[in-house]
Formats: structure tokens, sequence, C-alpha cells
């Protein structure tokens, strides 16, 4: 049966095709200036497997009507567009962390956003290979791009929510510490001038703290002058102890230093102190994400035990430095000026 004018048309393409059917849609008229004949524009709406979808695709449209050129977005063109409407409230590591996530997606840059469904974005997971928290910071971009795409009538269905990440968090945890390699290190030390963050990252391996306390490190702990700082608070009795500040890293302690008011050494953009969970989610994986490197902030201490040791630094030295258990003995410690010194000695040989 003939539809009626206006309504739009189905054509069955030729030859061999997952989707033989094409739904187009006559949006005007263009006068041929030579003849005076008019001649329709005509835009397509889609290609369908059956019949039976076209129509109904055909059906949904008049139903309610959409800009067609929207309904030919990629993927790509929708997080560019998000991110024009989104990068201007929120801060440089969180943009980071949208262009490491969006880094991944390369399969689906191209595709129609429109046609992208769970299968697509699940294969993105599935295989990229990046662990739990960076998984999550996938997705998150996905819910964003979902609701930029709904709120802009471009779809009327999020299929982000059906991503499942869950079952990779388990394979997170069973992931063992590494040290950092030469060339990571390298990397780190070319890119410290775009983030002020990855200051953070340098000043861990180059002091083989733990991460809860460089985050508890208070300014009133820090002996610029005399390059070292203060643990005062730690998981282990053997982690109270004094740290050398390394040549390499004292300029990042100056500037964290100096930063602000905050009574922490470090702080967030806002100048307030980090929480662990907060560093995690705003700064450590969408940098890590962004330089391309899998890695935990315990795999700073590990690489810090590994440069000293290759540095044939003294095995009861390495102790004192990073907090190990029988660095010290059973009576009160006391550190001595000589002792410090051979400390800051020991971390500058790395």
């Amino acid at each position: 049966m003939k539809n009626p004018n206006g309504y739009g048309s189905i054509h069955k393409l030729s030859g061999k095709r997952r989707k033989p059917y094409m739904v187009s849609k006559t949006t005007g008229w263009q006068t041929d200036p030579t003849t005076g004949k008019a001649k329709q524009i005509r835009e397509t709406i889609g290609y369908y497997e059956t019949r039976a979808l076209a129509m109904q695709a055909l059906a949904n449209y008049n139903e309610n009507p959409y800009d067609l050129d929207t309904n030919k977005i990629t993927f790509a063109e929708i997080f560019s567009k998000l991110c024009s409407e989104k990068f201007d409230s929120i801060s440089q590591s969180n943009i980071n962390g949208y262009n490491a996530a969006f880094a991944v997606c390369k399969p689906i840059y191209d595709m129609r956003f429109l046609e992208i469904k769970k299968i697509h974005m699940q294969n993105i997971v599935d295989n990229c290979g990046k662990n739990y928290p960076t998984l999550r910071k996938i997705k998150v971009m996905f819910r964003q791009m979902y609701k930029y795409a709904i709120e802009n009538d471009i779809c009327d269905k999020d299929y982000s929510e059906f991503v499942d990440i869950i079952k990779h968090k388990e394979k997170g945890k069973e992931k063992k510490h590494k040290k950092f390699s030469a060339n990571e290190i390298h990397l780190l030390w070319n890119s410290v001038n775009r983030n002020e963050y990855i200051q953070i990252i340098l000043m861990l391996i180059y002091s083989g703290v733990r991460i809860s306390e460089l985050l508890d490190l208070k300014k009133d702990s820090v002996h610029l002058k005399d390059n070292y700082f203060d643990v005062i608070e730690s998981k282990t009795d053997a982690g109270i102890r004094k740290v050398p500040i390394a040549n390499k890293t004292k300029c990042f302690f100056e500037y964290w230093f100096c930063k602000n008011d905050c009574h922490y050494l470090l702080s967030t953009t806002n100048g307030e102190p980090l929480s662990y969970s907060n560093y995690r989610d705003v700064y450590w994986d969408p940098l890590v994400l962004e330089l391309g490197i899998e890695h935990l902030p315990h795999d700073t201490r590990h690489t810090t035990i590994s440069l000293l040791a290759a540095a044939e630094v003294n095995q009861t030295i390495i102790k004192r430095i990073v907090g190990h258990s029988g660095a010290m003995s059973l009576t009160e410690k006391v550190y001595t000026h000589f002792e410090i010194q051979q400390l800051i000695d020991a971390i500058n040989k790395i």
C-alpha cells in the first residue's frame, strides 16, 4: 500500500546487504534554475534489516520528528559537544579523566550514536584492559554522553546503565603491586609541567612513603631547610619516622608548602585537605589513565625500595626510609643529625 504524500518512503536496495531497507523522507524542494522544475530534497532516516523494522522507524519518525542531521551524529561528535558544554565548569583533572576514557573508545568513534547499544560499550569495557577504578570513569563518561543526548533529543534511551563493570572489580583486587619502569618514570618527569598533581606521584616515588602518610602530612611537620619531614601517623609503629626529601623533588615540596593556606601539605584545587578516595577518584586515576600507565598508589613505594636497592643502599637505611619493621632498635627512636644526613644522601642516589 502506498504511503500518504509527505509520509516518507521505503526502498529495498540491490545487492546482498545486512540492512537493505532504506527509509527516507522529503524535507524540502529545490527548483532547477535551468528547467524551472522542482526537485525533492530527501534525507535518509536509516537502514534496516526488514521492511517491518523500516516501517516502524518511519512511523516513529512521523510520530515524533527529529533533526535528521542529529540522527547521523557519531559517538565522537557527541563527546565533542559534551566537552564544549561541560568542560568550562569542571576541573582540569576531571577533563583529563574524560579525555583518557574517550581514548579507549576508538572502535566506536565513527558509529552513529543512535546505533550504539549496550553490547558495543560492554565490549569497550571488557577489552580495554583497564582496572576497575578506570572502568568506573569510562562508565561515567558513557552516562554523561547519554544524558547530553537525551536532553538534546538525539536519543530517548540510556543504554549505558546496563553496562556491567562490577564483574571486573575482583580482578582489580587480585592485581599485584608492581614498580614503575624507567620509561614510566621518564614519562612522569616529561609530563610534570602539564599537571601539578603529577608532582605528587614523583614525591611518592622519591620518598617511599605510603600514600596515606603523604596525604596526612601537615606543613608544620615539613622541614624544608633541613630536607626532611616527620611522619607522625602511620599504620605501623615502624612507620613513625623522619623521611628525607630528595633534591629532585624538593621544589615540589616547596611548591605545595606555599600553594595556599591549607594546614596540610597537599590539597585539592579548592585548597581543601585531600582524602584518599578524593585523591584516587579525581586525581590519581584520571592521570594514570591519561598517561596510559597501569599503577596503584602503593606501587610508588615498591618503586622506591627497588630504586634504593639498585643504587646499593644499605638494607637498614632502606628500611628506615620506608618505615619497615626491623629498622629501629627497641629503644626510643632518636635521630642524630648524622643519621638524618645518611637518609638524605641515600635518597639522593636514586
